[in-house]
């Protein structure tokens, strides 16, 4: 459950508040150039405390090479990447023992683990595992960029709260004192014709499994999504206007029976308000046996989708890396 790939494949472990979280990613090529400094710009983007109404838990996040990476490349054997936890306050998290948060994994958790699961922080199921998660992506992106000199990836917030002015969805989870949802795009260029397999392996079934591994995501949609519903065949129908497979729209978000078409890549995400918040929560004491009110306390998001864009461009590159390594082994 903690490993995602066939060729590159990425393992992520540690709990928010153990003494360090990791990945470890094998299927780079030998002789890619690597430095620490590769990995900052897509960690800034993550870490909370940057943007308004985000955690202000900061942690340097400076990646740790273990193995893998030797005189600044690649060795061709799995790369283990380790960032140190040094800003916990694991007492915050005591209370979610016994009453665990509406909305959030410590129940489930607490019932499949039979009470033995790291609840501080969230352990494994916080987005403090997303850090890894980015370190691994920065090294798929590696692989695409050093493979198709074209290919480029940017995923951006584009509506919070119901605003699709940015800056009014964060004023208004401010103002509000609670945590909002919002959406996420992200689109990629220069992919070649022919990625994914049907059925099973198709690029939006591996995209979505990759999207769903980042907490508080909720759904999906490719292209038009949803608004596919109210369409028309001939509205929604991609007209071809060259051999290259390039269309006059883009309804199918660059993808026709699971696999790419060599337009844009284009998805969207619902990443859902965090559980987290201050305003005060009914929820079951363990300990009581009875119906409690929970008033939480500590440092959280009101706005987590803030920090997802550098997330789902790592778990994007993650997919494509995979797909673009298994087409070329079957060459």
């Amino acid at each position: 459950m903690n490993q995602f790939g066939n060729i590159f494949t990425v393992a992520i472990w540690g709990e928010s508040h153990g003494p360090a979280i990791g990945c470890v990613v094998d299927g780079c090529p030998a002789g890619m150039a690597i430095s620490p400094q590769d990995f900052i710009p897509d960690l800034e983007r993550r870490r909370g405390g940057i943007q308004r109404a985000t955690t202000p838990r900061k942690e340097a996040d400076i990646p740790e090479f273990m193995s893998g990476i030797f005189n600044g490349f690649t060795t061709g054997a799995p790369v283990a990447i380790l960032f140190s936890n040094t800003n916990v306050r694991s007492q915050d998290y005591a209370i979610f023992k016994d009453m665990p948060r509406p909305g959030h994994a410590d129940f489930v958790a607490h019932k499949k683990f039979n009470g033995f699961e790291d609840y501080r922080g969230g352990g494994q199921f916080s987005g403090r595992l997303t850090a890894p998660l980015v370190a691994a992506g920065t090294l798929a992106k590696k692989v695409l960029q050093h493979h198709l000199p074209k290919f480029r990836l940017s995923a951006s917030v584009i509506q919070v709260a119901g605003f699709d002015d940015i800056e009014a969805g964060i004023n208004y989870a401010i103002q509000q004192k609670d945590s909002v949802g919002a959406l996420v795009q992200c689109t990629a260029d220069g992919l070649p014709v022919g990625l994914g397999e049907p059925f099973f392996n198709s690029v939006e079934s591996l995209l979505a499994h990759a999207a769903f591994s980042i907490p508080a995501v909720k759904g999906i949609e490719f292209g038009a999504g949803f608004k596919a519903a109210k369409m028309k065949g001939s509205e929604h129908n991609d007209a071809l206007v060259g051999k290259t497979g390039k269309t006059k729209t883009n309804h199918a978000g660059g993808i026709n029976g699971g696999l790419t078409n060599g337009n844009q890549l284009t998805f969207s995400i619902v990443v859902k308000p965090a559980s987290s918040i201050s305003k005060p929560q009914h929820t079951f004491n363990f300990t009581t046996g009875k119906q409690d009110v929970l008033k939480i306390k500590g440092r959280h998001d009101l706005v987590i989708a803030l920090r997802v864009p550098p997330v789902l461009e790592a778990v994007t590159a993650i997919v494509l890396a995979d797909l673009f390594l298994i087409q070329q082994a079957y060459k």
